[in-house]
């Protein structure tokens, strides 16, 4: 029998032996039961043991029947089981959900708990932290909690939050490097260069349209050399030389990432965070951080630890991007050098029309302009479509970029090139 995504071996071995030893009807309604959960046990008059009634308690905890409490005891009348407002039972569920389900699906069962039971307050205890898995969206949960964290909790949410960077840096660190170094060395061509600065490759590659097919020698004036005498010969005439860029111990370009930190970016600002880590450890890439809502907070100083950068943010509250924009407009000081990338869902609180002139203003500048409506993996995000619209007919298209995605985006940012927007399903 076929092992399915995450599930052990010895997990496999066990459901083979079952399904080798159940008749055909009796596997199936086995199956329907563990999908339709506890409710379905009449109908289905399919009993479960073993592994597979402790898989069933597991998933009937938090999606099954029953009047659901909220940690305060209080039930709620919504159709959900009980994990209670015992703190120790919660544990073991999560300890029995990493027993019996691959990392993701443990991650999306954390997620539904603290939606659906109200478990955020229990993410305040130490003990509850160290049992959870860590993840994105964990760490959001986190930061819209720290000003109500006890300094006793406070450690313990470090320590997972920078496991959870710790693992994003891993993955995208190399490849954004890789990337945006290639990008910078070739926006940093000159056409006017030395004799030794010439990328002799490239010029001749430029220049093959030049190609010119010289008269045949004659053989007196070969005679000596190797090859047929009399055969034609050819040159690329090279009218547009390509040099590299003299190195430089100043930055090449400017980067200024400018993030909504209301409530529904939790994810983005995560993923910025980091992003914006990587950028600043750049010799060559000057990188300011700027996280708003209804105020801006400049963090540039923290880049150097993204955990720092995260617990400065402050999930929730309004939005206003005209203030944020405002105050990056400010710090531009070389616009033709300059990316600006503006990560929100462009719900704007504040002056629209004041929003849509400066993102004008510094594109006519010469300012490179990126709106990112979210920087994750979620799929399409929810945004203000008028908005977005009105920034496309400026020429700064909205969409939304996954992370593996972010560093063409910015290598295409910084050479001037179209950007590579996704999916045309997130442009309004």
């Amino acid at each position: 029998m076929r092992q399915t995504p995450g599930e052990t071996p010895e997990r496999t071995t066990e459901r083979t032996a079952t399904a080798s030893h159940t008749p055909p009807d009796a596997e199936r309604l086995r199956r329907w039961r563990m999908v339709l959960g506890a409710d379905s046990a009449d109908s289905t008059e399919c009993a479960l043991t073993g592994q597979d009634a402790a898989m069933d308690g597991a998933l009937d905890a938090l999606y099954g029947g029953g009047a659901a409490k909220k940690p305060n005891g209080r039930g709620t009348g919504a159709r959900s089981a009980g994990l209670g407002a015992s703190a120790p039972s919660v544990a073991r569920w999560l300890g029995d959900i990493r027993t019996y389900f691959p990392s993701s699906v443990v991650q999306v069962m954390q997620r539904d708990a603290i939606d659906r039971l109200g478990l955020s307050a229990l993410l305040l205890e130490p003990e509850m932290l160290e049992a959870i898995e860590p993840d994105v969206h964990l760490v959001g949960t986190l930061l819209s909690l720290n000003k109500a964290m006890p300094e006793t909790t406070k450690e313990t949410a470090r320590a997972v939050v920078r496991k959870v960077v710790e693992d994003l840096e891993r993955r995208l660190e190399s490849r954004t490097r890789a990337t945006l170094t290639g990008a910078l060395d070739r926006s940093a061509r000159i056409s006017r260069p030395r004799h030794r600065d010439i990328d002799w490759g490239r010029t001749i590659r430029a220049n093959l349209k030049n190609y010119l097919t010289l008269p045949a020698p004659d053989a007196a004036t070969t005679a000596g050399e190797t090859g047929t005498a009399g055969a034609p010969r050819g040159t690329v005439v090279p009218e547009r030389l390509i040099g590299y860029g003299r190195s430089s111990r100043s930055a090449k370009k400017d980067i200024v990432l400018c993030i909504d930190q209301s409530g529904s970016m939790a994810a983005s600002v995560v993923y910025a965070s980091v992003f914006g880590a990587v950028l600043a450890s750049m010799r060559t890439l000057s990188t300011r951080l700027v996280v708003f809502d209804t105020a801006v907070v400049d963090l540039t100083d923290q880049l150097d630890d993204p955990v720092d950068v995260l617990f400065g943010t402050q999930l929730g509250g309004g939005t206003d991007i005209n203030r944020a924009l405002a105050y990056c407009q400010s710090r531009v000081t070389r616009p033709a050098d300059t990316v600006v990338v503006l990560i929100s869902d462009l719900y704007e609180g504040g002056i629209r029309d004041e929003m849509l002139k400066r993102v004008a203003a510094m594109k006519a500048s010469g300012v490179q302009f990126v709106t990112l409506l979210a920087l994750s993996d979620e799929g399409a995000p929810a945004y203000d479509h008028e908005h977005a619209a009105a920034l496309g007919a400026l020429g700064a298209p909205a969409f939304a970029c996954t992370p593996d995605l972010f560093p063409d985006v910015m290598a295409a940012a910084i050479e001037k090139r179209p950007l590579p927007i996704p999916d045309k399903e997130y442009q309004p």
